[in-house]
């Protein structure tokens, strides 16, 4: 099969190369998904699970991605909830080949059935984007009716599905991002936004919870917005800084098929939008992940038109 394989940690996306490479084989309770579209975010190139196993041991040339939808082909031993020829979208293990390619091999729970009416490039950009972002709100902040909620990155994938989860929960959102971000945060949502790069954080005031994907000198600023009782998530490390009456959580997006269920089922009822930028194909992949220029949204690559 084709497939986008990595090499060297230190050449980062520039050493992605399109190869052949062995089908996966389904092992127990697997499935062999037939991709048709994957998702990458670009920062699993720093993550010591796109190079080595659990056992810490070298797994290069590795197929990096995690995000993908297509149609179930093999089943492996064991294996319940899926059949054959079914349409899933989901989250892959961190630590095996990912989506990248024509084919991928994955823990049938971590999938979920993908309706007929979503097209496959929308199913592969839901998996990390709106996990994190439920995941972040609902049980890590414990978001409320009628509480606040600033979102950082507003404009990004995961900001933006940030943004309608919380709305649509019945929070006041805030959302953040550069200049040229304001008109798309608030047509995701957003009642109210903030220019980082010209706009003091600190005049938003307190708020309920932050929603961190930036981190450094940011993340230590929205401690300081946290109210009582409130809570500051973060999806980029351990909070530099802690609010003083509220908490603070950072955590690792998980796999969850109820949630993706959830997720989906919005999208098909015009809840909610998926952000994505670009989309291209496998054999463009290498330059979509190196692009001249800033896109906005997520990057999809189309392994099967």
């Amino acid at each position: 099969m084709k497939a986008i394989v990595v090499t060297d940690q230190a050449t980062g996306t520039a050493g992605m190369t399109l190869a052949e490479r062995p089908e996966p084989q389904a092992a127990i309770n697997d499935v062999v998904v037939q991709v048709h579209a994957s998702g990458f975010v670009p920062t699993e190139l720093t993550w010591p699970s796109t190079w080595t196993d659990r056992l810490d041991r070298d797994r290069t040339p590795s197929i990096p991605g995690h995000e993908l939808a297509g149609v179930v082909s093999a089943l492996g031993y064991g294996t319940t909830g899926l059949s054959v020829g079914q349409r899933v979208f989901g989250l892959t293990d961190w630590t095996r080949d990912g989506t990248l390619a024509e084919y991928a091999a994955v823990e049938a729970r971590n999938l979920a059935p993908l309706p007929g009416d979503v097209d496959f490039t929308v199913g592969a950009s839901l998996p990390i984007s709106g996990l994190t972002a439920w995941q972040g709100l609902f049980e890590h902040g414990r978001v409320q009716a009628g509480q606040s909620v600033l979102a950082h990155g507003a404009a990004g994938a995961v900001g933006s599905m940030v943004t309608q989860l919380a709305r649509e929960a019945g929070a006041y959102v805030i959302g953040t991002g550069r200049a040229a971000d304001r008109q798309t945060v608030l047509d995701f949502g957003a009642q109210e936004f903030v220019d980082l790069e010209n706009e003091a954080l600190e005049d938003v005031g307190e708020v309920d919870l932050v929603f961190d994907v930036i981190g450094g000198d940011i993340g230590k600023r929205s401690a300081g917005l946290i109210r009582a009782g409130g809570t500051l998530v973060s999806i980029v490390g351990p909070p530099e800084a802690r609010p003083a009456g509220g908490r603070a959580v950072d955590f690792v997006v998980k796999a969850d098929r109820a949630q993706l269920s959830e997720i989906v089922q919005r999208v098909r009822d015009g809840r909610l939008r998926t952000n994505i930028g670009n989309v291209a194909a496998l054999d463009e992949a290498v330059a979509a992940f190196n692009p001249t220029e800033r896109i906005k949204g997520k990057t999809i690559i189309s392994v099967r038109p």
